[in-house]
C-alpha cells in the first residue's frame, strides 16, 4: 500500500509542476462601454483571482481543464458567471457588467475601492425613492459636503461661495445650459437631469482636472445608459408623473422619458393666496448605434416647456419677534405669465483607432425663447402689535400703507453652437487626454421694466414736486461672440516601497472674442495610496480656474436721464479662482462587516478679479465689473455607507467662511453658509423588507441678504437657519419573486410596483428665503420675509416593467 501511494505520487508531481497553463484576459466595462476598475475576476472553486485595471483589462492564469467557470464581481453591479468548456489555449473574453436592480441600490462605495481622484461617483439610485419635491439628483447633492442648497422649489445649488452660476454640468460629456431669465423658484421647471436615464454619476466640488470647462466652483458629469433588451417605468403622484423606456436591439439602443410637474398643491402652502397654474413638461432621449466593433454613434435630445400663470388675490404674513409681533397684509390686482422653452441636442461619432488610442467627435446645439410678462398691484398695509391677524386699529398700530405697481415685458433669445474633437491615448504608463473646441453664440436680449411705489400717498422716491418710479430697467442688446478652447492632461501611475502615486496635470485654454481675452488654466492632482494602510488615500489637487463670462456677468447698468440702462462692458474679464485642496478617504469595515467610508477635504479658494453680485430668490444681478476681491475656506466631513446591508446612508457636516473686499468694503460672498448639517438615511423593517424608508435633513446657516437695488456694501443681515426634514416610504405591492405575480399575465408584465407616501417639511418649518421690501415716506425700508412651501403630503405610484 505505501509503495502504490509511493509510485502515485511520483506520477502526480510532473502533473502539478508541468500542467499546461492558458490565460483569460479581456477588458471589463458597463452597459455604456466605460472601463471598470477594481472588479474581482476569479476562477470559480479556486483561489485564483486577479482585478482589473483602471482600464478595465485584467490577465488571469488558469490551469487547463474541461470546464472553467470564470466569476466576474464588484459591489453596485450584478455578478456575471461563464463556463468555459474544453479550454487548451488562451482566451480573449470581453465582459459588460450591468448596474444592480436594487430599490435602494449602492453604486457609492465600490468594492472598498480608495478614491485616487477629486471627482467622487453618487448614489444617484437614491434618487427614486427619497422623499424629494422633485425627485431630483440635485436634492441629493444638497445633503453633500460643500453643497448649499436652501429653497426646495428651485433645482439649484452652491458649492463651496459660489454661486448657482459657477457650477458646471456635463450630460454625455455635452455642456447643459439653463433659462436665463428665471427670477424665481416658483417659475423653475424640472431639474435637466432625469434620474431614470442615469447611467453614471460624477461629482467634484472643487481641484477637478483640465478636461473640464471653465467654472470656479463644482462639476456634475452625467452619462446616460445603455438599457435591458426591454425595460420601462411609469411613476405617477399629486406633483406630476414621469413615463420611461428603454430597449437594446441588435447594434441599436435607445432610453426616452417624459416627465411632467404639478406645483398647485404646494405652493398653496405659501403665505400668498393666489390661482397658480403652473405647466412643466420635459422630454428626453438618448440613442446609441455600434456601427462597428470599433466605432459608435450616438445622439442625445432634450426638450423642455415651462409655462408659469400666476394670478395673486391675497397675502397675509406674520413676522417679527415676541416683543415686536408684525403682520403684513396685501390685496392683489394684476397677473403673471411667464414661458421658458428649451431645445438641446449633440450628436456624437467616437471609437478606436487603435488599441491604445480613442478619438471621438461632437455636435451640439442649444436655443432656448424666454418670456416674461407680469403686471401686479398690491395695496399693502404693515401692522404692529399683538399679532392676532385681525388687523384693526383696537388690536394694532398701523405702521405702514401703500400701494406698489411692479411690470415687465422681458424677452430673451439665445442659441449656442458647439463643435468638438477629443481623444485618448494610453502610452505606457501614460494616459494623455485632449479635446478642443468652437463655440459659437448667439444672443438677443429685450428687457422692459419698472416698479412704482406709493407710501401714504407719496410716490417714491418723494421729491415733493415729481413723480417719479422706484426702479426701472431696459435693455436691447444682441452679440454674436465666438468662444475657442482647448486641453491637455496627462495621468501617470508609479509605485514606490512606501506605496502608490497617481499624477494628473493638465492646462486648459480658453479664447472669447468679446473681450478678446485668453485665459491658461494649470490644473493637477497628486494622490499616494500608503503601502502599509491600502484602506486610506490621500489627495492634494490644485490649479487656476476661470470663470469665464456668458452674458449676464458683464451687463452693466448705467443710468441716462433718470432711465436704468444694459449696457454690455467689453472690458469685463473672467472672474479668476485659484484653488488648493488637500482631502483623504479612509475605509471602515465594523464588526457586521458593512463597508463604511469617512471621507474629508480642506480647501482654501484665493479669488479675484470678482463680479459682485446680489442674490434674489434665484436670480442673480451681477454688477458687470471686476471690482472685488476675496477668499473662501472651509472643511467638507462625510461618513457614508450601508448602515444596514444593501443601502447606502450618509451624514455631512460642512464648516466655511467667505470674504470679499468691494472697493475698500469687507463684507462675505451673498452664498456665505458658515456650517451646515446634513443627512440622508434609509432603512427597512428588518425581516420586511417590502417596507422601507428614506429620510432627509438639512439644518444650515442663514445666508446674507442686502436691500433691493443696493450692494452687500451697504449693509446686509442674515437669513434665519434654514432647517427642513423630508420624511418618505415605500411599500412593495409586486416583486419579481412574488407568487401572485406568476398567477397573472398582466402582472407578469410588471417587474415591480410600488406605492409611496412623502411628507415633505415633516415639522412644518417656516424657512425665509427672500424678502418683500416695504418702504416708508421717509425712505427706510422694512424686510417682510418670504417663507417657503409647509408641509405637504404627497402619494406615488412606481411599476417597473
Amino acid at each position: 500500500m505505501k509503495r502504490s501511494i509511493f509510485f502515485t505520487i511520483i506520477l502526480l508531481i510532473p502533473s502539478v509542476f508541468f500542467a499546461q497553463k492558458v490565460k483569460i484576459a479581456g477588458t471589463v466595462t458597463d452597459l455604456n462601454k466605460r472601463p471598470l476598475e477594481s472588479v474581482v475576476v476569479s476562477q470559480g472553486g479556486t483561489t485564483s483571482a486577479v482585478y482589473t485595471d483602471r482600464d478595465g483589462k485584467y490577465e488571469l492564469d488558469i490551469s487547463t481543464s474541461d470546464t472553467i467557470d470564470i466569476v466576474y464581481s464588484i459591489i453596485g453591479y450584478e455578478k456575471k458567471r461563464y463556463r468555459l468548456v474544453g479550454v487548451k489555449s488562451d482566451v480573449q473574453k470581453d465582459v459588460a457588467l450591468k448596474l444592480t436592480d436594487k430599490i435602494l441600490g449602492a453604486v457609492t462605495i465600490e468594492a472598498e475601492r480608495p478614491v485616487t481622484v477629486v471627482i467622487e461617483r453618487v448614489d444617484f439610485l437614491a434618487t427614486r425613492r427619497q422623499s424629494d419635491p422633485w425627485n431630483s439628483l440635485e436634492s441629493l447633492l444638497a445633503t453633500m459636503g460643500g453643497v448649499s442648497s436652501v429653497n426646495e422649489l428651485s433645482s439649484q445649488y452652491a458649492v463651496r461661495g459660489g454661486n448657482f452660476d459657477e457650477n458646471i454640468v456635463y450630460i454625455n460629456g455635452v455642456e447643459v445650459y439653463r433659462p436665463l431669465l428665471i427670477s424665481s423658484a416658483e417659475q423653475e421647471g424640472l431639474s435637466f437631469i432625469n434620474p431614470s436615464m442615469v447611467g453614471n454619476v460624477k461629482f467634484s466640488a472643487g481641484g477637478y482636472s483640465a478636461e473640464y470647462g471653465d467654472k470656479m466652483s463644482s462639476v456634475l458629469d452625467i452619462s446616460y445608459r445603455q438599457p435591458a433588451p426591454f425595460e420601462g417605468s411609469v411613476s405617477l403622484g399629486l406633483l406630476g408623473g414621469e413615463a420611461f423606456v428603454g430597449s437594446t436591439t441588435g447594434k441599436f439602443s435607445q432610453v426616452t422619458g417624459v416627465r411632467y410637474k404639478e406645483t398647485r398643491s404646494l405652493l398653496k402652502t405659501t403665505d400668498t393666496d393666489a390661482e397658480y397654474d403652473p405647466s412643466f413638461v420635459d422630454a428626453q432621449t438618448y440613442m446609441t448605434y455600434s456601427i462597428s466593433p470599433r466605432w459608435e454613434a450616438s445622439l442625445w435630445g432634450n426638450y423642455s416647456h415651462n409655462k408659469y400663470k400666476f394670478t395673486p388675490a391675497t397675502r397675509e404674513t406674520k413676522f417679527g419677534t415676541l416683543m415686536t409681533p408684525r403682520i403684513f397684509k396685501v390685496n392683489f390686482r394684476g397677473w403673471e405669465n411667464d414661458k421658458f422653452v428649451t431645445y438641446q441636442g449633440a450628436f456624437t461619432l467616437k471609437g478606436k483607432v487603435s488599441e491604445n488610442v480613442n478619438i471621438g467627435l461632437t455636435a451640439s446645439a442649444f436655443s432656448s425663447d424666454e418670456h416674461e410678462k407680469y403686471d401686479i398691484e398690491g395695496r399693502y398695509m404693515l401692522f404692529e402689535g399683538d399679532a392676532t391677524g385681525t388687523g384693526t386699529p383696537e388690536t394694532n398700530t398701523t405702521i405702514g400703507i401703500g400701494t406698489y405697481h411692479e411690470h415687465a415685458r422681458n424677452s430673451l433669445y439665445s442659441d449656442v453652437y458647439t463643435l468638438s474633437l477629443f481623444g485618448d491615448a494610453k502610452l505606457g504608463k501614460h494616459l494623455l487626454k485632449w479635446g478642443i473646441s468652437y463655440q459659437k453664440e448667439n444672443i438677443k436680449d429685450k428687457i422692459k421694466e419698472w416698479e412704482m411705489r406709493d407710501s401714504a400717498g407719496y410716490s417714491l422716491p418723494s421729491t415733493g414736486v415729481d413723480v417719479n418710479v422706484f426702479s426701472n430697467l431696459r435693455s436691447d442688446n444682441r452679440i454674436k461672440p465666438t468662444r475657442i478652447s482647448g486641453y491637455l492632461q496627462d495621468t501617470y501611475n508609479f509605485d514606490t516601497e512606501i506605496g502608490l502615486f497617481i499624477l494628473n496635470a493638465g492646462v486648459r485654454g480658453s479664447y472669447w472674442s468679446f473681450n478678446k481675452e485668453f485665459i491658461l488654466s494649470p490644473r493637477g492632482v497628486l494622490a499616494f495610496v500608503p503601502e502599509d494602510i491600502k484602506k486610506l488615500s490621500l489627495r492634494l489637487a490644485g490649479g487656476v480656474y476661470y470663470q469665464a463670462p456668458f452674458y449676464k456677468e458683464f451687463q452693466r447698468i448705467v443710468n441716462m436721464d433718470g432711465n436704468n440702462i444694459v449696457e454690455l462692458n467689453k472690458n469685463i474679464k473672467s472672474q479668476k479662482s485659484l484653488h488648493l485642496v488637500l482631502g483623504a478617504d479612509y475605509y471602515i469595515t465594523n464588526a457586521s462587516e458593512h463597508p463604511f467610508k469617512l471621507s474629508g477635504e480642506v480647501y482654501y479658494k484665493k479669488l479675484s478679479d470678482l463680479v459682485p453680485y446680489t442674490v434674489n430668490n434665484v436670480k442673480i444681478r451681477y454688477a458687470g465689473e471686476n471690482i472685488s476681491d476675496g477668499y473662501s475656506m472651509g472643511v467638507d466631513v462625510r461618513l457614508y455607507g450601508e448602515f444596514i446591508p444593501g443601502v447606502d446612508s450618509w451624514v455631512s457636516f460642512s464648516l466655511m467662511k467667505t470674504e470679499q473686499d468691494i472697493i475698500g468694503a469687507k463684507v462675505p460672498l451673498p452664498t456665505d453658509q458658515r456650517f451646515k448639517l446634513a443627512l440622508y438615511y434609509q432603512d427597512y423593517f428588518p425581516g420586511y423588507e417590502r417596507l422601507r424608508m428614506s429620510l432627509r435633513g438639512i439644518w444650515s446657516h442663514g445666508l446674507p441678504v442686502s436691500a433691493p437695488y443696493r450692494g452687500y456694501e451697504s449693509g446686509y443681515f442674515r437669513t434665519p437657519a434654514y432647517k427642513r426634514v423630508d420624511l418618505g416610504f415605500a411599500w412593495q405591492l409586486l416583486g419579481e419573486d412574488f407568487a401572485i405575480r406568476n398567477k397573472s399575465s398582466v402582472l407578469k408584465t410588471f417587474r415591480n410596483i410600488w406605492l409611496g407616501l412623502d411628507v415633505f417639511n415633516i415639522f412644518d418649518m417656516q424657512n425665509v428665503n427672500t424678502y418683500y421690501w416695504i418702504t416708508d415716506v421717509a425712505g427706510a425700508q422694512h424686510a417682510v420675509p418670504n417663507y417657503l412651501t409647509g408641509r405637504q403630503l404627497n402619494i406615488r405610484l412606481i411599476a417597473d416593467f
